[in-house]
């Protein structure tokens, strides 16, 4: 049996067949959901069920109670039971899609301890046309990928990526030390549904931990100077101090954005810490009574994403305006 599913935005329709997911079917009908993990666990897919039943062959993980009280989904694992009406963003066409290119190191150095800084160059006439937040590919040598957020606004031939070294990662352990300048290796760009959206038009919460900041980076670098920058405020959680990397950069971008706003929060600092301590979650809501008129961008640990969606929407954050990429380690198109 086949269902129809109506996309309210577009007032177009598509039929799902029972062993398919909604996702599978619109993108079979060249519908663009915004999509990432297919597995649950970051709710880039999400939409809202207007009419109509859907289930689940398990609870996914990136759906918080609150959301499906409201009439949330995700597309990537909800099966139609029935003939349904979804909301849902359809990603714009001017999106590029991912081309694949042979990148060369032009140099790599450290941020912290265990953060490095990869900037590739890609050939000449290479299309670099990606959105700020969006993200590549590594191509290992057995054909399988790793994903890094471009930290880089569009800026030309060159891409940065901030790579945290994971212990027994095949590339950031194994082999992100023995990269050396004019070292080529394939990449696939640009990725992802997490991006600046400006047609918002609404004040911007920005809230990271560890390298969750390299999107945000990208996305915050490519309002500088922009007379239509709205009001910024960024919360940036790490353990301690000095793995606050980009500190000193990041302070100084207070000339070049609106009423810009720069908080970091570490969760173990010592006691020379002046600044604010605990989750950085805590520290925006502690800060923001109502959350209603912003857009939030959140990138980081699936812990930090997962709560700060639940405290943020019990606050009086609009779901349609929450933007989220969880770093999952445990598999491979996730951030390694």
């Amino acid at each position: 049996m086949t269902h129809r599913v109506t996309i309210a935005e577009l007032d177009r329709s598509f039929e799902v067949d029972d062993d398919e997911t909604m996702l599978t079917a619109a993108l079979r009908a060249n519908i663009h959901i915004p999509h990432d993990c297919k597995s649950g666990t970051c709710a880039t897919c999400r939409y809202r069920l207007i009419a109509g039943e859907v289930a689940y062959r398990e609870d996914p993980m990136a759906l918080a109670p609150e959301e499906r009280a409201e009439g949330y989904a995700l597309a990537c694992q909800s099966w139609p039971q029935s003939d349904i009406v979804a909301s849902v963003e359809v990603l714009p066409a001017m999106l590029v899609d991912p081309q694949r290119h042979m990148a060369t190191v032009d140099r790599i150095e450290p941020l912290s301890d265990d953060v490095m800084r990869l900037v590739l160059r890609l050939p000449a006439g290479a299309d670099l046309d990606f959105r700020p937040g969006q993200y590549g590919n590594v191509v290992m040598d057995d054909g399988t990928v790793r994903s890094f957020s471009i930290a880089s606004p569009p800026n030309g031939q060159t891409i940065d990526f901030h790579i945290r070294r994971i212990r027994g990662g095949s590339f950031t352990d194994a082999r992100l030390g023995a990269l050396q300048p004019g070292h080529s290796f394939p990449v696939e760009l640009p990725h992802g549904a997490f991006f600046l959206r400006k047609a918002d038009f609404r004040p911007l919460l920005m809230i990271a931990t560890g390298t969750g900041l390299a999107p945000i980076k990208s996305i915050l670098e490519s309002l500088h100077d922009d007379p239509d920058c709205p009001p910024v405020a960024l919360y940036w959680g790490m353990r301690r101090e000095q793995d606050l990397y980009l500190h000193d950069e990041i302070q100084s971008w207070s000339s070049r954005l609106t009423e810009f706003n720069y908080v970091p929060v570490l969760s173990r600092p010592d006691e020379s810490w002046q600044g604010r301590r605990g989750h950085v979650q805590d520290a925006a809501c502690e800060d923001i009574e109502d959350f209603s008129e912003h857009a939030i961008y959140l990138c980081g640990s699936p812990d930090m994403v997962a709560d700060a969606k639940r405290r943020f929407i019990a606050q009086g954050a609009s779901l349609n305006h929450i933007y989220a990429d969880s770093f999952f380690f445990q598999h491979n198109l996730k951030r390694r």
